[in-house]
């Protein structure tokens, strides 16, 4: 399984989830993320709620998709905020893709209170996809299944 977070800036919901399955599946899964038009750097407030969660941002940096094209990416998993009126990037590569929307944390932020909460519940969100990820029976799956699963995981949490 090798999964790719892909979102426009590839500054926050990318990075933590490319940071958070790594860190929950192990050597299980390969992870990578990238941006429809990066910015080059990961957003502070990213940094600082992960390393809050306790999650390792040693050797990160924000990546444009044709950077990562080498990594050749199984699956392809947005995480824009349709709901939001965000457009989403289109990775043309041959994977299966599909879309996880979470909300943007970094919009709007008002308090320190509230830039919490909203971080926390994104990473939460994230933390629950993966572990039902690594619960089913991917390995064994077809690709419409493998694309049913991720399509099931998005849905529910």
């Amino acid at each position: 399984m090798k999964p790719l977070f892909v979102c426009a800036h590839n500054t926050c919901r990318s990075i933590l989830s490319e940071v958070i399955t790594r860190n929950i599946a192990g050597g299980y899964i390969e992870v990578a993320s990238a941006g429809s038009n990066p910015t080059g750097q990961i957003h502070p407030l990213t940094l600082k709620h992960l390393k809050h969660r306790g999650y390792s941002t040693m050797g990160l940096s924000s990546k444009s998709m044709d950077e990562i094209r080498s990594f050749n990416p199984n699956i392809v998993i947005t995480v824009c905020d349709k709901a939001g009126n965000e457009a989403c990037p289109v990775w043309l590569g041959n994977a299966i893709k599909v879309h996880w929307g979470l909300p943007d944390p970094l919009q709007p932020i008002c308090t320190d209170e509230e830039s919490e909460r909203n971080f926390n519940s994104v990473i939460d969100t994230i933390e629950y996809r993966i572990n039902q990820l690594l619960a089913q029976p991917y390995k064994s799956a077809n690709t419409n299944q493998q694309a049913a699963i991720f399509r099931q995981i998005g849905e529910e949490g």
